[in-house]
C-alpha cells in the first residue's frame, strides 16, 4: 500500500474522526465548570459561621458586676435614679433614661461626664421584700425588662440542626436500601453499569468452545473494530447491536467479554434489572446516562444482559406510561440515534427472545441475532479440556467419554462438573482426577448427592431393588432405547431411594413415534415389576407416571401422534430456550377435544402398561436374579448386567431381536454421514491447535516485552 492510499484509509477511519472530533471538544471546553458536589466540611465549616458571626454582633453590656448589699447602698446614697429589672439581675444607672429609648439603647448608653462607671450590675436575691420600697423612697424609677434571646442560636437549634439531622437519617436510610444512596444524594438518575477497562479483560476467543458459529459470527465485529477500512472499503457497516440468544448457562456473557477483551476496547456491563427502580423515570435516565458516558469512552461495548427485564413487548401491557415502557423507548431511542462510526458496540442477552418488543429487533437496532446453543460432543469434549487446565488429571483419561456421558448440558454446567470432580478426588484421598470422579460429579450433579450411610426399611429396599430391575429390563428389550449404564439402589438427593442411569451413545436431535412409545414403556417398568412381585402399587412410581403422562400428552398435542388429530397441533408453542413451563398452558381447543385429548392419553399409557407387564413376566427369572444382585452389591454396571441377560437363554433371544429392530442407517448415509462428521472433527482439531498455537505465540510476546520495560527500567 502506497502513501497515498495509507493518508486516505488514516482519514476514512472512523476512530481517527472520533479523537479529532474530541479533541474539538475539549478545545471549547478546556475548563468546564464542575458540578457541586456536597461535604461534611462545608456544614462544619457554616456553623463555625454563624457561631463568630454571633460572638460579633451580640449585645455587650459595660457593666460592672457589683455585690447585692452595695447595690442597694447605691440606692441609698442617691448614685442609681433608674433601676433594669431582667430575670434575676439588676442593672442601676446614674440618671433617669428617657423613655423612647428601648432596651437596648439603653444598654449601651454613655454619659459624657467623668470617668466614672456608665451602670452598676448585681444578681438580685430572691424574696427580698425591701428593694422596691427601698427604691420608692428615694424615688428611683424602675421598670421591668424582657429577657434579652439570642435569635441566631434559636434559629440555629429549632431550623438548622433539625434539618441537617433529617437529610443525613434520610441518607443513612437510603444507603442502607442499596437504590439511591451513593456519594450523591440525587443520585439514582445515574447508571448503575460496571466499567470494565481494556487491561483488565483477560478472556479471550481461546476461552470459549462449544459455540464455533457464533463464536465466528462475534470474530467479525471484533475483526471490524481492528482493520474497519477493510469492510467499509467495500461499503460495509459494523452492526450497531448484536443480540445473543441461548439457554442459561450456554455462555453469552462469556462471548461478550470474550469479544471486549479482543477487540481491547472499554467494557460496560449491566443488567436489564438495573434500569428499573421504584421511582418513575429512573430507568430512562439511567438509559440516557449510560450511552453518554459510552459515547465519551468510544470505542467501547455496552453488555446488557437479560435485556428481556426491560426489552418485553407493549403489546401485552395494560398501561401506556408504567416504568418499563418508558425505559423501552428510551432505549429505542438511543439505539436508533446511533451512528454506526461512533465506536459503541450494543450486545445484549436473553433467553427469551420471543417476549422481546418486535421494535427491539428491527434491523438497525439488533442488527444481528447469534444463537448461541448447548454444546454437542465436541464441544462438550471442548469446554472440557478449557476447564480442565490447571486441573492434574489422571493419565489415560478420555475426555472425549466424559463428554459423552454429559449429553444435554451446557457450558456452566461442564464447567461445575470439572470442578466437582476435583473436589471429589481430594475427599478421596487421590492425588489426581480420575475418570470415576467425573462421572460420580456428573450423576451429584443431574441426582443428588449419594446417601450411603441412610438406614432404609429392608422392604422398602427390595421393592426399590424390584422396581430399578423392570426399568433397567424393558431399557434392554425396547427397540431404539439409549441402553442403561448402570443400576443402583444407593439413595441419592430428596427422596430418591435408587435410579437406572440410560447414556446416549450419540447425539441424537428428534425421536419418532415408537422412540416416544418405547420412553413410555420404560418409565412404567418399575411400576410393572411392583405389580407383578407384590400385586399393588406404591408412591415410588410417582415421578416415573408423570414423565409417562408428560410424554404421550406431548405426543398427542404437540407432535400430531394422535388418530384423530394426525398433524395437528394443540398446544401452544412453548417458550425455545426455557421449556414447556415457562408459559402457562393456555387451551386453544374445545371441551370435547380436551376430553379425547384425555381419552387418548390413558390409551397410550394403558396400551404400554400391559405390553411391559407381558414383557417382565417372561422375565421373571432375571427379574428376581437381577434383584439379588443388586440387594448384594447395591450397584449393577452395564457388562455385569448384559452378562447376566446373555447368559439367560431366553433373555439373549430377546436381546438379539431388539438389537435387529434398532433404527440403522443406510449404507449410504453411513459412508456420508461419517465422512462428513470425520471432517468435521479434523477441522475442529485444527482450529483447536491453531488457537493453542496463537495463545502460545501471544504469551511469548507478552514475557518478551515485559522483560523488555524490566530491563528498561533497571537502566533507568
Amino acid at each position: 500500500m502506497n502513501e497515498g492510499e495509507k493518508k486516505e484509509d488514516n482519514g476514512s477511519d472512523w476512530r481517527e474522526l472520533l479523537k479529532n472530533s474530541k479533541k474539538k471538544m475539549e478545545g471549547k471546553n478546556r475548563h468546564p465548570k464542575g458540578r457541586f458536589r456536597f461535604s461534611f466540611w462545608y456544614l462544619i465549616l457554616a456553623v463555625g459561621l454563624l457561631f463568630a458571626f454571633n460572638m460579633m454582633f451580640s449585645p455587650r453590656e459595660n457593666d460592672q458586676t457589683i455585690p447585692y448589699s452595695e447595690f442597694k447602698a447605691l440606692i441609698t446614697n442617691g448614685s442609681i435614679k433608674e433601676v433594669h429589672y431582667s430575670g434575676s439581675s439588676l442593672v442601676g444607672y446614674p440618671q433617669v433614661i428617657g423613655g423612647l429609648r428601648n432596651g437596648l439603647q439603653s444598654i449601651f448608653q454613655r454619659t459624657a461626664n467623668d470617668g466614672s462607671s456608665d451602670s452598676w450590675k448585681s444578681e438580685r436575691i430572691a424574696n427580698d421584700p425591701t428593694l422596691i420600697p427601698l427604691m420608692d423612697e428615694n424615688e428611683v424609677v424602675y421598670k421591668a425588662l424582657p429577657e434579652p434571646n439570642n435569635y441566631l442560636l434559636d434559629l440555629l437549634l429549632r431550623i438548622i440542626v433539625p434539618v441537617v439531622l433529617m437529610l443525613f437519617i434520610w441518607r443513612f436510610i437510603a444507603r442502607r436500601m442499596g437504590g439511591i444512596g451513593g456519594s450523591n444524594v440525587m443520585s439514582f438518575g445515574q447508571n448503575n453499569a460496571k466499567i470494565v477497562a481494556e487491561n483488565d479483560l483477560v478472556t479471550r476467543f481461546k476461552d470459549v468452545a462449544g459455540c464455533d458459529e457464533a463464536k465466528d459470527e462475534l470474530i467479525e465485529i471484533v475483526d471490524f473494530l481492528r482493520s474497519p477500512t477493510k469492510y467499509t472499503s467495500i461499503g460495509g457497516k459494523i452492526p450497531k447491536g448484536v443480540l445473543l440468544v441461548g439457554s442459561p448457562g450456554t455462555g453469552k456473557t462469556l462471548l461478550a467479554r470474550a469479544v471486549a477483551g479482543e477487540a481491547g476496547v472499554t467494557f460496560f456491563r449491566m443488567s436489564g434489572a438495573d434500569f428499573v427502580e421504584m421511582f418513575v423515570g429512573v430507568g430512562a435516565a439511567r438509559v440516557r446516562d449510560l450511552f453518554k458516558q459510552a459515547r465519551e469512552k468510544a470505542p467501547c461495548i455496552i453488555f446488557i444482559d437479560e435485556l428481556d427485564a426491560i426489552g418485553k413487548s407493549r403489546a401485552a401491557s395494560i398501561s401506556t406510561n408504567d416504568e418499563r415502557e418508558q425505559t423501552l423507548n428510551q432505549l429505542l431511542v438511543e439505539m436508533d440515534g446511533f451512528d454506526s462510526t461512533s465506536g459503541v458496540i450494543i450486545l445484549a442477552a436473553t433467553n427469551r427472545p420471543e417476549v422481546l418488543d418486535p421494535a427491539l429487533l428491527r434491523p438497525g437496532r439488533f442488527d444481528r441475532q447469534v444463537a448461541v446453543d448447548k454444546p454437542d460432543q465436541i464441544g462438550r469434549e471442548a469446554i472440557l479440556r478449557i476447564h480442565s487446565v490447571g486441573v492434574k488429571l489422571e493419565e489415560g483419561l478420555d475426555l472425549s467419554d466424559v463428554a459423552k456421558a454429559t449429553a444435554g448440558l451446557a457450558g456452566a454446567d461442564l464447567a461445575n462438573i470439572v470442578n466437582e470432580a476435583a473436589l471429589l478426588a481430594v475427599r478421596f484421598g487421590r492425588e489426581k482426577v480420575s475418570r470415576d470422579d467425573f462421572l460420580e460429579a456428573i450423576e451429584k450433579a443431574a441426582i443428588g448427592l449419594q446417601k450411603k450411610n441412610k438406614l432404609l426399611n429392608p422392604h422398602e429396599r427390595e421393592v426399590t431393588a424390584y422396581h430399578e430391575t423392570g426399568h433397567a429390563l424393558v431399557n434392554v428389550f425396547t427397540p431404539n432405547q439409549y441402553l442403561v449404564k448402570k443400576i443402583t439402589i444407593v439413595p441419592r438427593g430428596y427422596g430418591v431411594m435408587g435410579y437406572m442411569l440410560p447414556v446416549p451413545e450419540e447425539e441424537r436431535y428428534f425421536q419418532t413415534k415408537e422412540e416416544l412409545i418405547g420412553r413410555i414403556d420404560v418409565t412404567l417398568g418399575g411400576r410393572a415389576a411392583e405389580e407383578i412381585i407384590y400385586g399393588t402399587m406404591s408412591t415410588g412410581a410417582g415421578n416415573d407416571i408423570a414423565q409417562a403422562t408428560d410424554i404421550a400428552r406431548s405426543m398427542v398435542t404437540r407432535f400430531g401422534m394422535s388418530e384423530k388429530f394426525t398433524n395437528v397441533s394443540l398446544d401452544k408453542r412453548p417458550a425455545l430456550y426455557l421449556g414447556s413451563d415457562s408459559y402457562g398452558q393456555g387451551r386453544e381447543h374445545a371441551e370435547e377435544t380436551q376430553s379425547f385429548i384425555d381419552e387418548e392419553i390413558t390409551r397410550i399409557i394403558g396400551d404400554s402398561y400391559r405390553r411391559v407387564l407381558t414383557l417382565l413376566k417372561r422375565h421373571r427369572s432375571l427379574l428376581d436374579e437381577i434383584m439379588v444382585r443388586l440387594l448384594d452389591r447395591e450397584t449393577v454396571e452395564r457388562d455385569e448386567l448384559m452378562e447376566l441377560i446373555k447368559s439367560n437363554k431366553l433373555g439373549n433371544q430377546d436381546l438379539e431381536t431388539r438389537q435387529k429392530a434398532d433404527l440403522k442407517p443406510s449404507e449410504k448415509a453411513r459412508s456420508s454421514g461419517d465422512a462428513r462428521n470425520e471432517a468435521i472433527r479434523e477441522r475442529m482439531a485444527e482450529r483447536r491447535n491453531a488457537e493453542e498455537e496463537a495463545s502460545r505465540k501471544a504469551a511469548e510476546e507478552e514475557e518478551a516485552q515485559s522483560g523488555m520495560e524490566q530491563e528498561a527500567a533497571e537502566i533507568e
